[in-house]
């Protein structure tokens, strides 16, 4: 399951898991990947855990996006009511604008955003999530409140690309992957990126929020997570077979070709590594005005 509409980067992650597995020829068994859109995937994390309990043969990608949707949608369910498998990826943010669009840098854009903040509006995934998150920061960083920002979230990057490109959104955030090929075809311009390294687009740099004078570095990850009731030999068993996944060359290429950073956990490591970033993320989005 991509808890989020077509076109996202859950989406993107769930079809290439998809491909990864048929590929390798690690199972003989056909795999399925859907959409189940809304509420920041928190629609699809209640499916998990209430229709699918029990069920050792059903997945769902996952995120640090889904830690924020928990919060700000108040969802009865969480992640502590699932069954964490593995993280996969992680991958950096960017800041578009539409090729045609005024600002030129990012420095720009926040100039524009500091002379009326009410007014600026931000575009990018579900409320709470990295994408609302990094306007947050970059707002604290650029001395703005971050309460006044206006952030529209969109049900996956396929809806935020549509908006940007008919002119309904001015500024938008989501991960690389999800602008990379408008960026490249010239229909978007990046104005920087949240890793700690710059980015090169077809032969364009784009420089990090802290070249662009902004303190600001997030990196946004998927994961795996199983529903509630499966028992601990299951659980080994598809932490087994995603491990197998991840080895494969069939996955390292979509790795490649995609830009996705490997940040592979998995087990006891990946149930660690999924606690302490919901300690992590609560924090920011209380500093930020987003949780409460």
């Amino acid at each position: 399951m991509a808890p989020a509409a077509p076109g996202g980067g859950w989406d993107s992650t769930a079809r290439s898991l998809q491909a990864a597995i048929e590929e390798s020829g690690l199972t003989s068994q056909s795999v399925e990947a859907y959409n189940v859109p809304g509420a920041g995937g928190t629609l699809g994390l209640a499916q998990l855990a209430n229709q699918e309990k029990g069920n050792a043969h059903h997945l769902m990608v996952t995120g640090l996006v889904m830690i924020g949707a928990v919060i700000t949608n108040r969802s009865a369910v969480t992640l502590a009511d699932v069954t964490p498998i593995a993280t996969l990826t992680a991958e950096a943010e960017v800041i578009v604008v539409p090729a045609d669009s005024p600002y030129q840098t990012l420095a720009d854009a926040v100039k524009a955003w500091k002379a009326d903040p009410a007014r600026f509006q931000w575009g990018g995934g579900s409320a709470g999530g990295t994408d609302q998150i990094l306007v947050g920061l970059l707002a604290k960083a650029a001395g703005i409140d971050p309460k006044l920002a206006q952030y529209v979230p969109y049900s996956g990057g396929g809806e935020a690309r549509a908006a940007l490109l008919s002119g309904d959104l001015a500024v938008a955030v989501s991960s690389i992957s999800e602008f990379a090929d408008l960026i490249e075809a010239g229909q978007l311009r990046a104005l920087g990126v949240s890793s700690s390294k710059p980015y090169d687009i077809a032969g364009t740099p784009i420089p990090t929020l802290k070249d662009g004078g902004y303190d600001v570095e997030l990196m946004n990850w998927r994961g795996i997570v199983a529903p509630p009731g499966i028992s601990d030999a299951e659980k080994q068993a598809i932490t087994k077979f995603i491990d197998a996944v991840h080895s494969s060359a069939e996955w390292q290429k979509i790795l490649t070709d995609r830009n996705w950073e490997d940040f592979y956990k998995s087990g006891a490591e990946a149930a660690s590594f999924f606690a302490s970033e919901n300690e992590r993320i609560t924090g920011v989005l209380n500093e930020i005005g987003l949780a409460g």
